[in-house]
């Protein structure tokens, strides 16, 4: 649901999903590195250490990725999901056979450090709006086949769910608008069809623009590209005009930018680096 921030709920199937593909590309015949340097009854203690400050996400699937491997691993978390830690802290303890605790190892990290990446970006962008209302959002430029998983961390890092796909929310965009003919043409087509009453969104880039869709029953608008300044007037001119839209801006958002106008008075920004550029979260298994 569009700009909903409230606490997610671990989307287990889908991870689950994901973890048989990763284990499918990683292992295939068997881990022979392991099968042949050591011994099949060994047992070992491994933890899992922070290197770097950040915001956790995605710890379940530590459990999980044992579990599909039939391993008989015991997980201790010292962490949860949303937790702030700092370098040198202890994540998880795990406690099992050898072989399966490197079989999974990667597996494990590829994903909590990915989630726990994107959680800690949510987190600072989140941090760099505070002071204002304004709410950052995630987009769809996300990792294929990844995209509940990071629009999950993107939650618990504190930031907030723009649509899921295309398929539960109305966003017209500046090519839905030149292939239409304009963003009146494109809106009518919209209201003609949307039996499902849809949340509807169309994006501007001039205040021209904006000025025509004023009052016509759009329930969000998004400024694309524009700078700040121009950022303020089309928000005074919807103000004027007694429009109750939910106002979205969008494009080049830095973490400097928001810095800049978190009190500019938007609902929201969206921010697609949340997802389809972070850096991983340094975080190592240690035996």
């Amino acid at each position: 649901m569009y700009g909903d921030n409230s606490t997610p709920v671990f989307p287990t199937e889908d991870a689950l999903t994901m973890i048989r593909l990763a284990l499918a590309e990683d292992v295939r015949t068997g881990d022979v590195t392991s099968e042949w340097t050591i011994p099949a009854k060994q047992k070992q203690h491994a933890r899992l250490i922070a290197k770097e400050n950040g915001v956790l996400a995605g710890l379940p699937v530590i459990a999980l990725v044992f579990k599909e491997l039939k391993a008989n691993v015991k997980v201790t978390l010292h962490k949860n999901d949303g937790d702030v830690v700092k370098s040198g802290d202890l994540i998880a303890e795990l406690d099992g056979s050898t072989r399966d605790l490197l079989v999974g190892e990667r597996t494990l990290l590829n994903f909590v450090q990915q989630l726990s990446g994107v959680a800690t970006v949510a987190h600072k962008f989140q941090e760099a709006l505070k002071g204002g209302k304004t709410k950052v959002l995630d987009t769809r430029k996300t990792i294929p086949g990844f995209r509940t998983l990071q629009k999950y961390a993107v939650r618990i890092g504190g930031g907030s769910n723009h649509r899921m796909g295309l398929f539960d929310m109305v966003l017209v965009k500046d090519n839905h608008i030149a292939a239409a003919g304009g963003v009146l043409e494109a809106l009518a087509v919209v209201k003609k069809n949307n039996t499902k009453n849809l949340l509807v969104e169309m994006e501007v880039e001039t205040l021209n623009e904006l000025r025509k869709l004023l009052n016509k029953g759009v329930d969000v608008i998004m400024l694309d590209n524009m700078s700040n300044k121009s950022m303020a007037k089309a928000l005074k001119i919807i103000k004027d005009s007694g429009d109750t839209c939910l106002v979205e801006g969008s494009g080049n958002m830095t973490l400097e930018r928001a810095k800049e106008i978190a009190d500019l008075g938007l609902d929201f920004i969206s921010v697609g680096a949340l997802t389809h550029s972070v850096k991983a979260l340094d975080i190592s298994m240690r035996i």
